[in-house]
């Protein structure tokens, strides 16, 4: 019952959060416009359609929500099938509730099922069935929990209810707008003509929420007003009940409820449950023949599991340290493994995360957590993380993000001591730590539609192709585009037969890119200098700038077509 208020709350908060304004109108205007006969006479929309839209929406949702993710990977389907799916839907449906002609035409093959109605026919359920593949509320915690569990797998009753709960939730708010647009119908039926206006709106409006769908629109609204609902989520889930309720649905088992006993970066040992599993990792790189990592067998051993990816900068900095450990230690009775959680589709690959691995000397076993099955048992949500494990298979120290090395280390030494008292330890190493300060340099800055930031221009920022222009004044710790160019979800590319530039506005010590592609990218630096780097292959990290102290500059790229430009990393 607890985890069903928690869903069923936290549906309603995220019900009238920023992020469903989009689908307001939708909702309001196909609650309550009519179909038409195959005679084009218009139909009063029936009473129970408001109710029929949302429910078509939820149970979309939900099935979308749980299992869609999981369909598409054994059907060898990408992951935004099922959106475009329902984008196309909702043109089809906008075009029917224009155009009578169009809808008779898509009932036609219909025709042979009895008072079957198809795209906006009387129902409505169609309507909500599409609007839910494409909808995408606000990721809280408690959608959190839903997602990880649909990821990983791990749908259960619990998972079930919570998703139901937070559906229910999040239609109340839709469902009131949808029976005030049943209501505005009601009020106007004697005006034939106004009627017929409604059903135009809401095709309109329908064709506007599919196109603006289609290139993100929605995300740079919702940027725009503030989440007024943030804090109300907060206070939901802030908590030890709500977080043990969530643990239901996957975030918090009993294999890793003890994890929370570690303090983040502490420097004395602590006692922090058993290590969770090693699981869902796709292949191994660096053991023999490729075979599996079994933490049981490994119990009389240290053992420090870090988790990274290969183009994270935060991880490049990091990495060196673990390698030098690894080196250090490994005859001493020290395991070092490495998790590569992938944050890029990219990252994904075999051969790059292989080729990120030899160019970091990494020799250590490496495990491939495509799925981030083993970084959701670890509950992890940082690059890089360290979790270090005695010899009886314990956890004594957690530490998240750069930095905290040399208390790592010593606790790392400790443990070897308690596993063998008699071991002869080399000296501790000595790698640099270049971790900079909190807020020091710019942040990280990503390209791709999907999560972009830091950009400064007069155009908007969005999937597609389009044209941008430099601003005339670029704030600090932005970038900017100029020339033709196609935002993609993970990166952004020049278009064919035109110049492009990048520039980027920095204050850091080290600059770096990561492209991919074929082509050329010429960087100019404020004083006057430029360099021309030849692309070719994978996505990879490239250096821009080395200094021995953090400075401001300015750097313009010029990128070729064919060239893709994935982020800009700081250090």
């Amino acid at each position: 019952m607890e985890l069903i208020i928690i869903g069923l709350l936290g549906g309603l908060i995220t019900g009238i959060s920023p992020c469903i304004l989009p689908v307001l109108p939708v909702i309001f205007l196909t609650g309550g416009a009519q179909s038409a006969r195959f005679d084009g006479a218009p139909v009063p929309a029936r009473r129970s359609r408001p109710f029929l839209v949302i429910a078509g929406l939820m149970v979309s949702f939900t099935l979308v929500t749980l299992v869609g993710s999981l369909l598409l990977g054994l059907l060898g389907l990408p992951q935004d099938v099922i959106r475009w799916a329902g984008i196309v839907v909702l043109v089809l449906i906008g075009i029917a509730m224009i155009v009578p002609r169009f809808e008779q035409m898509l009932e036609r093959p219909f025709q042979w099922i009895p008072r079957r109605e198809v795209a906006n026919g009387g129902s409505g359920f169609g309507v909500g069935l599409a609007l839910g593949a494409v909808f995408v509320p606000c990721a809280g915690p408690v959608l959190a929990a839903i997602i990880v569990a649909g990821a990983t797998g791990r749908i259960g009753l619990d998972t079930v209810l919570l998703t139901a709960s937070f559906a229910i939730g999040v239609a109340i708010p839709l469902l009131v707008f949808a029976l005030a647009g049943r209501g505005v119908v009601e009020r106007i039926r004697a005006f034939r003509t106004r009627e017929r206006g409604l059903r135009i709106a809401a095709g309109v409006a329908l064709l506007a929420l599919a196109l603006g769908l289609a290139f993100n629109v929605p995300q740079q609204l919702q940027r725009l007003v503030p989440d007024y609902t943030a804090q109300l989520q907060k206070d939901l889930t802030d908590n030890d009940q709500a977080s043990e309720a969530l643990g239901l649905g996957g975030l918090v088992t009993d294999e890793n409820r003890d994890l929370d006993k570690c303090t983040n970066g502490a420097e004395e040992l602590e006692s922090c449950g058993t290590a969770p599993a090693l699981r869902g990792i796709q292949s191994w790189l660096n053991t023999p023949g490729g075979s599996a990592i079994d933490l049981e067998a490994l119990r009389g051993k240290v053992v420090l599991i870090d988790f990274w990816a290969y183009s994270c900068i935060n991880c490049q900095r990091s990495i060196p340290h673990v390698v030098a450990w690894d080196a250090a230690y490994r005859d001493a009775g020290l395991a070092v493994i490495g998790i590569h959680s992938p944050e890029y589709a990219f990252e994904k690959d075999a051969s790059n995360v292989a080729a990120g691995a030899r160019n970091f000397g990494i020799t250590y076993p490496v495990g491939l957590d495509n799925t981030l099955s083993t970084w959701t048992a670890y509950r992890n949500r940082y690059w890089p993380a360290h979790y270090l494990i005695d010899a009886q298979g314990t956890v004594r120290h957690i530490s998240f993000g750069e930095g905290n090395y040399a208390a790592t280390e010593k606790l790392i030494r400790e443990l070897l001591r308690d596993a063998d008292p008699g071991v002869t330890l080399p000296a501790a190493t000595e790698v640099a730590d270049d971790t900079p300060d909190a807020g020091s340099t710019t942040r990280e800055t990503f390209l791709g539609s999907s999560k972009d930031v830091n950009f400064a221009g007069p155009d908007a920022y969005q999937a597609g192709e389009r044209s941008y222009t430099f601003p005339a004044s670029q704030p600090a710790d932005t970038f900017a585009l100029d020339g033709d160019w196609s935002v993609q979800t993970q990166f952004a590319t020049p278009e064919a037969g035109g110049d492009a530039r990048v520039r980027l506005d920095y204050h850091a010590a080290e600059v770096r890119t990561v492209l991919a592609g074929t082509g050329e990218v010429t960087v100019h630096r404020a004083d006057g200098s430029s360099e021309t780097i030849a692309i070719a292959g994978t996505p990879r990290s490239y250096p821009l700038v080395q200094t021995t102290g953090i400075e401001a500059g300015v750097l313009t790229l010029d990128v070729t077509p064919g060239v893709e430009v994935y982020s800009f990393t700081f250090g």
